[in-house]
């Protein structure tokens, strides 16, 4: 697609957010249109009034000269100038109506058009698949949500009817223009070039400006969302003036960018002035020439220097709006890059099928991008119904098997397979698949919402009893009870009032509530001490029934009643079997056990405490 096809294929992609608010657009142009008519009987009512008040126009002086004639009369005693006054108060009326209406029309076509977009973006967003989201910073897809999306709205739903309104008001006044002095016209007509040619340059020169103005946003956005996020390791480290600094450096960038477009547009202004009063002052020295000579009537020459006063800020504005077009440009291809994105979809092969199966990795190999691998054949069994515990070292490859699992990233044809029941994952509907696997991460995310409404959020319609039973179970219930609000306590974002054991108890909590055939518990209860880890399992132990349970853990107590145990160093399997078995080999296992029941509590390794 050459460069031209690119271009209209942009705002093909654009254009369709206007499906349901084109027709507001469309009705405030046409207002639009019909207040520049009436804006331009003004100065022809105030001509035919001066003419026939000094003696110098006749009732057939063109074609404006006819109407008023018949509006206004030609006796210039009487009633004529209390005629004029109200002619020009009925054409600055149905000015007025005509904006009203093309302002309210506009608010209205651009408001939907914005909320469109942004709609379809929120949810385009939301089917991407995790990976996309891995590769993309979330500050970046906020300002190309809101920033570049504003710049968007205004450019079509302002900026571009503002160039068919300039257009129609010059070619409207400059063929009133014309009708009344030839040379006068060619003089003004020959500065309209001048003029946009000059905005075209100077903003086609700053537009770099405007682009590195706009990406210091983003990255500015980018640092006070990373800030906000990381909020507690900041504290922790008392790192808040280390941040402040790095805040200060980019603000301080940032700043000094729009400063120099301010400059820019300080000279752009400035030298649109002087250009526009050379043309404006050229134009009232020859009227006035004109007029002493006889050549004009003091009504044409009223007229006339109105008309092009008119003219002088739509025309400089048509330079700046057609140059912005490289500005909109930029800012369309930032949000169709997302909007371009493959969408995560259920392929029509993809179906639902039993997940209370064996789960089997077969010969599994998988990397990330341009990273060396993290898996690297990897193929062992989970029987239906059994506890499987996965140990290993930092980057060995354990979470890399849940987001497998869940199709968080999919694996090539060539890299091997996983089944559920026989049946390959890439062939099950991944959100059959993600409903039907529960899952509790180390980093547990929880929303700026109650802790109710926290732990029921995987369940269409929760019942109270079901939300204590699940809080019960994660031994979360009796410190939710001691919150002043009880379940109805606010959780502040990403669960910052809670402590991080209780985080994960919530986390723990919610998933429960999905009653899913598979659960997983990747490394979950390491913020939870001890003692609370052995009576959250045994209470798990008790209630999952005939779930298949899937344990990540550095710790070996919450691994060893497992059905089985494998043990991952660098992607590979090490060792894999029951805790006494494990113990036999006085392999990695072994030397870990070793290592942490120097250092924990007998009663612990015992197991059985139940939660109170």
């Amino acid at each position: 697609m050459n460069v031209k096809g690119k271009r209209l294929k942009k705002f093909r992609d654009i254009a369709r957010f206007l499906k349901g608010n084109g027709h507001f657009l469309v009705l405030a142009l046409a207002a639009g249109m019909l207040t520049t008519m009436f804006n331009a009987l003004t100065p022809q009512i105030i001509r035919y009034t001066v003419d026939h008040l000094t003696g110098e126009g006749t009732e057939d002086s063109g074609f404006f000269g006819k109407i008023f004639a018949q509006l206004l009369g030609t006796d210039i005693q009487g009633n004529f100038l209390i005629m004029a006054a109200v002619a020009v108060l009925v054409s600055a009326s149905c000015a007025g109506i005509f904006t009203y209406i093309s302002n309210v029309s506009l608010a209205k076509g651009s408001e939907g058009f914005l909320k469109t977009m942004r709609d379809q973006l929120y949810r385009h967003i939301q089917r991407l698949p995790y990976s996309w989201h891995g590769k993309n910073r979330t500050g970046d897809i906020i300002q190309r949500c809101t920033n570049d999306v504003e710049i968007i709205r205004q450019f079509i739903c302002s900026q571009l009817m503002e160039v068919i309104r300039i257009v129609f008001l010059v070619i409207l006044y400059m063929s009133i223009m014309f009708s009344m002095n030839v040379q006068l016209s060619l003089i003004a007509v020959a500065f309209i070039p001048v003029v946009v040619g000059y905005s075209l340059y100077f903003y086609s020169k700053i537009s770099k400006s405007f682009l590195e103005a706009d990406e210091a946003e983003g990255d500015l956005t980018a640092k006070v969302q990373e800030n906000l996020t990381g909020v507690r390791v900041v504290r922790a480290f008392g790192r808040e003036m280390y941040e402040i600094d790095r805040f200060d450096e980019k603000n301080n960038r940032f700043a000094n960018l729009w400063i120099r477009v301010g400059r820019f547009m300080s000279v752009y202004w400035g030298a649109g002035d002087f250009l526009t009063g050379i043309q404006a002052a050229t134009i009232l020295i020859t009227a006035t020439i004109f007029t002493v000579q006889g050549q004009i009537s003091l009504g044409d020459l009223m007229a006339f220097v109105s008309y092009n006063a008119s003219l002088s800020w739509p025309i400089r504005s048509l330079g700046r709006v057609l140059s912005n077009m490289s500005k909109a440009g930029v800012s369309i291809d930032r949000v169709t890059y997302i909007l371009d994105a493959r969408e995560e979809m259920d392929e029509p092969w993809e179906k639902e099928v039993p997940m209370d199966k064996d789960i089997s990795f077969e010969h599994v190999h998988f990397a990330y991008e341009h990273d060396a691998p993290v898996l690297d054949d990897v193929s062992f069994t989970i029987p239906a119904g059994s506890t499987f515990a996965i140990l290993g070292g930092t980057g060995s490859g354990k979470s890399t098997i849940v987001h497998l699992l869940d199709r968080l990233y999919d694996l090539d044809e060539n890299d091997g397979r996983i089944t559920i029941g026989g049946v390959d994952l890439r062939n099950i509907k991944k959100g059959w698949l993600r409903k039907n696997i529960g899952m509790v991460l180390q980093e547990p995310f929880l929303f700026s919402r109650t802790v109710g409404e926290n732990i029921a959020i995987s369940k269409e319609h929760p019942v109270w009893d079901e939300i204590r039973a699940a809080a019960g179970i994660a031994c979360v219930d009796d410190a939710i009870l001691q919150f002043d609000d009880g379940y109805e306590t606010m959780v502040g974002e990403r669960g910052v009032t809670l402590s991080g054991g209780q985080k994960q108890r919530v986390a723990i909590a919610r998933m429960l509530m999905q009653k899913a055939p598979i659960m997983v518990f990747d490394d979950s209860l390491s913020a939870v001490d001890a003692e609370t880890d052995v009576k959250i399992r045994t209470a798990l132990k008790e209630s999952m029934g005939k779930s298949t349970v899937i344990l990540i853990s550095h710790r070996i107590t919450t691994l060893m009643q497992a059905d089985c145990i494998m043990v991952l160093d660098k992607g590979r399997i090490a060792e894999m079997g029951t805790h006494e078995e494990m113990l036999k080999k006085n392999g990695i296992y072994s030397k870990i056990y070793d290592i942490q029941m120097n250092i924990d509590d007998e009663q612990l390794k015992e197991g059985g405490v139940v939660c109170e």
